[in-house]
């Protein structure tokens, strides 16, 4: 589970700063997970479909459903998806 997990879905907070991974690790691969869908990360997610809890496979802590804003969802597998061409592309944001 991240570290943005305790915070509330109703505050609107921003993000302070921004930049790119650099390494695969766990919460690389969740934001991956969210920027796919749409969403900046965890934070965003449940400011703007305004839930308190997100799915995540317990095996592994991976994201396991999001939906995206036109509401489909996309389903996400217990294992890595986040190739290692694709950790560059990762926004990590700052609060």
């Amino acid at each position: 589970m991240s570290e943005v997990s305790g915070v509330t879905a109703n505050a609107d907070i921003k993000p302070k700063s921004k930049h790119r991974a650099e390494k695969w690790s766990g919460d690389v691969e969740n934001l991956y997970r969210f920027q796919q869908a749409g969403y900046r990360d965890e934070i965003e997610y449940k400011q703007v479909k305004q839930v308190d809890m997100v799915e995540y496979w317990p095996e592994t802590g991976f994201v396991k459903k999001l939906q995206r804003r036109d509401n489909t969802f996309y389903y996400y597998n217990k294992q890595r998806e986040c190739e290692d061409k694709e950790v560059h592309k990762v926004k990590v944001y700052v609060y």
